[in-house]
């Protein structure tokens, strides 16, 4: 039997095949996931309605597909299946899910049959230590939708355990094998090739001294954590960097290459660069000047989550003034961070080192030192401006508490 693509989003006629979740001779559960798509908004993982063994597989990944296009073959085992307003033959999927997580083996339930859910559903499972296969799913087939999770949700001392992002799943890929480049992937390596293609880069590194940050963190750190936030060196730099943009109107801007234009913009919206298994985002944080510190690091953890968890809106990933990306967390002093196009400004923040340094007075002291690497796009900034700026962001870091000081006019 053929297999049409269905609907996959209001005024969606087309989408990118990223990968096959099954190959031709392998048996399918209703519900299970058969192929894993992309849009302009998000990626989706389309799941089975019906129950059977696939035949063939019509599409090669990166391959533009039309919905209601034949997608695959199969054979029944015999279930009856419920068809979709519009797409003969197909099971009406609802509203389907997107993914953001590597798929993974669907869990069995009791009966020895794979669990059917998307994903972003699996995720949240192993966020909150829900297993899947003993939670009766609400969904079509009874599949397990996310409102079915929460429920199940083990309590400790009679409050719902706080779920623990898991580390990113990246792939490191296979020795002796041929990778195309699809989906967000293939994204990524049009911007960047835009970007430096466009933009004559320059970058500009300068030591920061974090000692005084790194003793303010530590006094902050644990109550902020019992009231849920987690409090990174990241809200802070964030914070120095509005108000450096404020001192230097001229680096949060975007340049128009075609109107040969640079708008200064008056409202500070940053870009967080965050890496996820399906590759690099960079979520924003709106109106950073006027959020406070605790402000801006629920804001970066909710993105960061919704990033993740392939959750995360276009509006949030749009709109940004100027990017910091934090290379510290895995590792590496100095980088050449490539600019955000049509920004005209990034920086990258190295890991926290601790060295000798001399004080004024030529005494021998410990410090905690990180390099700023910042790349400016010099058609619109100058090395001299450059510096100023970097002056301006080191000078907030350096004294950390005044960050913490509501904003002034």
């Amino acid at each position: 039997m053929d297999f049409p693509l269905p609907p996959v989003g209001e005024g969606l006629f087309e989408v990118e095949l990223l990968r096959w979740l099954v190959r031709p001779g392998d048996p399918v559960a209703r519900g299970q996931g058969l192929l894993e798509v992309m849009s302009d908004k998000a990626t989706m993982e389309v799941p089975a309605p019906f129950a059977g063994t696939v035949t063939e597989t019509l599409g090669t990944p990166g391959e533009k597909l039309k919905v209601a296009a034949v997608v695959l073959r199969y054979q029944t085992t015999g279930e009856p299946e419920a068809s979709a307003p519009g797409v003969p033959g197909v099971t009406n999927p609802g509203a389907l899910e997107t993914p953001g997580a590597a798929v993974r083996t669907p869990r069995a339930d009791a009966s020895g049959s794979p669990v059917a859910a998307a994903p972003s559903v699996r995720l949240l499972a192993r966020q909150l230590g829900v297993d899947l296969a003993g939670v009766r799913g609400s969904g079509p087939g009874g599949r397990v939708l996310r409102g079915d999770v929460a429920p199940a949700t083990p309590h400790r001392n009679g409050d719902a355990l706080k779920p623990t992002p898991p580390a990113p799943a990246f792939d490191f890929g296979t020795p002796g094998t041929r990778v195309k480049l699809v989906g967000l992937r293939r994204r990524i390596a049009e911007q960047m090739v835009a970007s430096v293609h466009a933009i004559p880069h320059y970058t500009y590194v300068d030591e920061c001294d974090f000692t005084e940050l790194v003793k303010l963190r530590a006094q902050l750190k644990e109550p902020l954590a019992k009231a849920g936030v987690k409090l990174t060196f990241l809200p802070f730099i964030l914070k120095a960097v509005a108000g450096a943009l404020k001192e230097v109107p001229i680096v949060n801007s975007t340049h128009d290459d075609a109107a040969g234009e640079t708008t200064l913009h008056d409202r500070y919206h940053l870009g967080v660069a965050v890496a996820a298994p399906a590759g690099l985002f960079v979520p924003v944080v709106r109106d950073a000047d006027t959020r406070d510190v605790i402000g801006i690091a629920r804001e970066i953890e909710r993105l960061s989550a919704a990033v993740r968890a392939g959750q995360a809106k276009p509006d949030d990933l749009r709109g940004g003034t100027f990017t910091v990306t934090s290379i510290g967390s895995v590792g590496g002093l100095i980088a050449t961070p490539i600019i955000n196009r049509p920004e005209v400004g990034i920086v990258a923040v190295g890991k926290v080192v601790r060295r000798p340094v001399y004080d004024a007075a030529g005494t021998v002291r410990p410090a905690d030192l990180a390099y700023l690497s910042f790349s400016f796009d010099h058609r619109v900034i100058d090395g001299a401006v450059g510096a100023t700026f970097g002056n301006a962001v080191i000078r907030r870091l350096q004294a950390p508490a005044t960050l913490l000081l509501p904003e002034t006019q």
